[in-house]
């Protein structure tokens, strides 16, 4: 079964009874680079809200801290003391600062990952320039300098332009096998020799049946390459980033990749039927084209934000007939504190998901605007878009005055509705001041709270839901491109 995780991956990946030993058949991990940016996930909205259709997806910074420290500890209390030595070298070397948390961090989750992947299977660990030179010494440790197989160069056509330096235009791909015995099927690509004459040296001639080849001469021996047949693609990648104007493949994450890059990883490491991990899986990328390669998969990301938008992208490509588990979110009110009480942005986005909102402003310094989330719709009539504000209470800190507050926030906002969504019961008296705020009436008649109270406990039981037309379900999240359903059932053949 295809299954995504929401929480730490080092977590879930220590859990050997979810995750026991040689289990995974490919594994392609997009984790961040530690480029100290800030990246903002792009919401589909209207024109003129666009400033407030973004929200904080992550931030690519690392600290040396007490977390650090602590898992850097635990390097020590593994098997590999290959890793433990080198990783020693590596702080002697670079100090307690950000590029060390992030190769400790690194370290620790490639050990595991390490343990999952199948003796035939093989690790694609995406990275650019920033520390794609520490992270193959890193690699070298874990997986064996004798099991790297190659450095591929995505050259994307897209970056900065140098002024000073030469452009930077492409990421790395370290690409290593857990043994010599790894799969591999490049010719699986289905790409044909192309016209080599004046690119590559040797004699150029055809034989008795008109067939074009190359031949060439190494260790005195002769080799004939025939231009006709299906080859391995090279270690350079020419293959386009995705346009920020793309209707078919763009959802507004800040780092997602191209399905063809995907789709080349997974036909040359994978067979059908195959299990592919994605421990850092951001959009999801490499669980649809797995999905849609008839492979199965596994996606683990520590924030809700990811998870949620991989579910609308998988259920909006597939349709019907695609079975997948989530794991890590809440599924009752016990499993909701719990969120709550841990992390309360990520509380609040996925609480804002359960009413199909997008997250607002998310960890933005500043004064608080009393929003949570925000959605848009349109009526009857189509003709201008209405927006919902949301706003989402944890733990036991309900007051008298929140539903005014949250009605005034309404009215300055131009929202038709605020949907405010608490752990806890509303009070007698909350319930009153949302009656008071009166009803939003559709161009058909119907009439809608202008305050809906909303418990988690009722979104997750399915008793309540967010009331409002919706005869534009498009407004709100970019879709992904349908593809032809493949069920389950039909996977391996």
């Amino acid at each position: 079964m295809n299954k995504l995780f929401f929480g730490d991956n080092l977590n879930w990946l220590r859990d050997v009874s979810i995750f026991p030993n040689d289990c995974v058949d490919l594994i392609y991990l997009d984790p961040p680079y530690n480029s100290k940016r800030g990246y903002n996930l792009l919401f589909k909205s209207p024109a003129g809200d666009m400033s407030e259709a973004q929200i904080e997806a992550f931030e690519d910074t690392w600290h040396w801290n007490e977390q650090a420290e602590r898992e850097f500890d635990e390097l020590f209390h593994q098997q590999n003391t290959d890793v433990a030595e080198m990783m020693k070298s590596l702080r002697a070397f670079l100090g307690e600062n950000d590029m060390m948390a992030y190769l400790t961090m690194m370290a620790n989750r490639l050990i595991q990952l390490h343990r999952v992947l199948k003796p035939t299977g093989s690790i694609y660990l995406h990275c650019d320039p920033t520390a794609s030179h520490y992270l193959k010494v890193v690699m070298d440790a874990i997986f064996g300098k004798e099991n790297f197989i190659n450095e591929i160069i995505w050259y994307k056509n897209s970056g900065g332009i140098g002024r000073t330096s030469f452009s930077k235009r492409h990421d790395t791909l370290l690409l290593y096998g857990k043994t010599e015995n790894y799969f591999y099927d490049g010719k699986a690509l289905g790409e044909l020799r192309e016209q080599e004459k004046g690119t590559f040296g040797g004699y150029f001639g055809k034989d008795e049946d008109g067939r074009e080849y190359r031949e060439c001469r190494k260790g005195g021996k002769v080799y004939k390459y025939y231009m006709d047949e299906p080859r391995n693609p090279e270690d350079v990648w020419e293959i386009a980033q995705i346009p920020e104007r793309d209707k078919t493949e763009r959802l507004g994450y800040p780092t997602q990749k191209p399905e063809a890059l995907l789709e080349r990883v997974i036909k040359a490491s994978s067979k059908p039927h195959g299990i592919v991990l994605d421990p850092f899986c951001g959009c999801g990328t490499a669980v649809h084209v797995a999905q849609k390669l008839k492979r199965e998969w596994i996606g683990i990301d520590i924030t809700h934000l990811a998870i949620s938008l991989i579910e609308k992208r998988l259920k909006n490509a597939f349709k019907t007939g695609l079975e997948f588990e989530v794991h890590g979110t809440p599924k009752d009110l016990a499993g909701a504190r719990n969120l709550a009480t841990r992390d309360k942005y990520q509380f609040q986005w996925w609480a804002v998901s359960l009413v199909e909102a997008q997250p607002f402003q998310g960890k933005k310094k500043g004064a608080d605007t009393g929003i949570d989330g925000i959605k848009f719709f349109r009526d009857i009539d189509q003709k201008d878009v209405r927006k919902i504000v949301a706003s989402v209470k944890g733990g036991e800190n309900l007051k008298a005055d929140d539903v005014r507050a949250l009605n005034h926030v309404r009215e300055r906002e131009g929202a038709e509705i605020a949907l405010f969504i608490s752990l806890e019961e509303t009070t007698k008296g909350m319930k009153a001041d949302a009656a008071s705020a009166g009803f939003y009436e559709s161009a058909n008649g119907k009439k809608y709270a202008r305050i809906q109270l909303l418990t988690i406990e009722g979104l997750l039981d399915k008793s309540q839901r967010a009331d409002h037309p919706d005869y534009d379900p498009n407004l709100n999240f970019r879709k992904a491109e349908v593809h032809p359903l493949v069920k389950q059932a039909e996977f391996g053949k």
